[in-house]
């Protein structure tokens, strides 16, 4: 493969993990270095010390680069970052690589305008939370011109992930696959948060809920009882969110959006949202996981939002 400049577009929770496993690669096989850029720059030093270098613009990322990735919070980031790449000069010829969860309709938009600049978009969500972003072992939704999947191809698997799910050249279709997955995600915390609630109010428990979880569904769904039982659904106030709750909550609104536009409905996610609502309310000054609505559905129960591991734990700060 010709060597070819690229850049990346945001060190949030997952992009940091998944530049630093991108640069590793590039410095592996003698490309130039990763270009980098965020709004808090500071944020990539871990990176940096990778030999990435930092810029202190998205123009400048996009100015110097043939492939530009970005993993960014919302759409109104996308559609900001987009501006600002397509303002830095002549982008024919570029692939410009989004990995956020954004809705379909932005994914649509965004491909339009990268086109007309010249250039081409790939649509590559991912499933996976900041652990396997760390890790490189993410599950990557693309969907964009053959020409230009083909050509980012060697910087996905063995690389940021594990594999990749190709769903043509829609870009729709990679967000509604992500969306989708995320209706199963959300329903699956949703209800092993109300088994926890369910154990603990009749007496059973939840060790033993979680050895039957874990040997009746596998290793996926404990990892979700775990960040209840071990309180990773509410972080020390100085700790920090596997995955926020508001980004959580962001995710349900689109998957309610688009099963409305489609005729159907969500009733599990509606429930789950309205739950991750009320626990966002314990947010102020505090990082709250999206697996928080457990604190919400305590609450409905009568018990407290945080577990005794949870007041234990904050009580030795």
């Amino acid at each position: 493969m010709s060597q070819r400049q690229v850049g990346w577009v945001g060190l949030g929770s997952m992009g940091i993990g998944m530049s630093k496993n991108l640069q590793n690669y590039l410095s592996s096989v003698s490309a130039p270095a990763l270009i980098y850029t965020n709004r808090t720059l500071s944020r990539g030093e871990d990176l940096k010390a990778l030999g990435a270098i930092p810029v202190e613009t998205v123009r400048e990322v996009a100015s110097k680069s043939e492939i530009i990735f970005s993993c960014v919070s919302n759409d109104a980031i996308l559609q900001q970052t987009t501006d600002e790449i397509i303002s830095s000069g002549d982008f024919k010829g570029k692939i410009y690589v989004d990995c956020s969860t954004v809705h379909p309709d932005t994914s649509v938009k965004i491909a339009a305008q990268i086109e007309s600049a010249g250039g081409e978009f790939v649509a590559a969500p991912v499933f996976g939370a900041s652990a396997m972003a760390e890790a490189g072992k993410l599950i990557f939704v693309t969907a964009g011109p053959s020409s230009a999947t083909s050509k980012i191809a060697p910087y996905l698997k063995e690389v940021m992930g594990r594999s990749v799910i190709e769903m043509g050249t829609e870009v729709s279709k990679s967000s509604l696959l992500k969306i989708a997955g995320n209706i199963c995600v959300v329903s699956f915390m949703e209800v092993i948060s109300e088994a926890h609630v369910f154990a603990e109010k009749t007496g059973l428990g939840s060790d033993i809920l979680e050895t039957m979880i874990g040997d009746m569904f596998g290793p996926v769904l404990e990892s979700y009882s775990k960040r209840l039982t071990t309180g990773a659904y509410a972080p020390a106030p100085d700790g920090k969110a596997g995955f926020g709750v508001e980004l959580a909550m962001k995710d349900a609104r689109h998957a309610l959006n688009c099963a409305k536009v489609a005729g159907t409905r969500l009733e599990v996610s509606e429930i789950a949202l309205a739950h991750m609502a009320k626990a966002s309310e314990f947010a102020v000054g505090r990082p709250l996981d999206s697996s928080s609505m457990y604190g919400a559905i305590r609450m409905d129960a009568g018990l407290d939002f945080f577990t005794d591991l949870c007041k234990e734990r904050d009580s030795k700060k």
